[in-house]
């Protein structure tokens, strides 16, 4: 498919307080963010590479120890592989891309 509408993809909450929509390609997977403040994401690791960019909100990101308060405008990546975790601040809205692609979230 080669243009979709994000309100045409439904909703998955992956953990409590973080819902997503996902848009696959091949080998890239985005995943479109509604958090709300105070949820927490706990410490993880997944062989995907992964860019996380804060387009509304506050969102504090630890990667392998290190913690960080991204606003609009920052972005983190983050190696496969590499434990991190995360809390909104704020309700946040974040994209998130991965690859190799998400099969997980398919």
């Amino acid at each position: 498919m080669v243009f979709q509408d994000l309100d045409d993809i439904q909703e998955r909450e992956i953990v409590p307080g973080y819902r997503a929509r996902f848009v696959h390609a091949e080998k890239m997977t985005l995943a479109y963010w509604e958090v709300e403040a105070g949820a927490a994401l706990p410490e993880h690791s997944h062989p995907h590479e992964q860019i996380a960019n804060v387009l509304e909100g506050e969102f504090e990101l630890t990667v392998n120890g290190e913690s960080r308060v991204l606003v609009p405008g920052q972005v983190a990546v983050i190696p496969g592989n590499v434990p991190h975790s995360g809390r909104a601040v704020t309700d946040c809205r974040l994209l998130d891309a991965f690859q190799p692609a998400r099969e997980d979230y398919r």
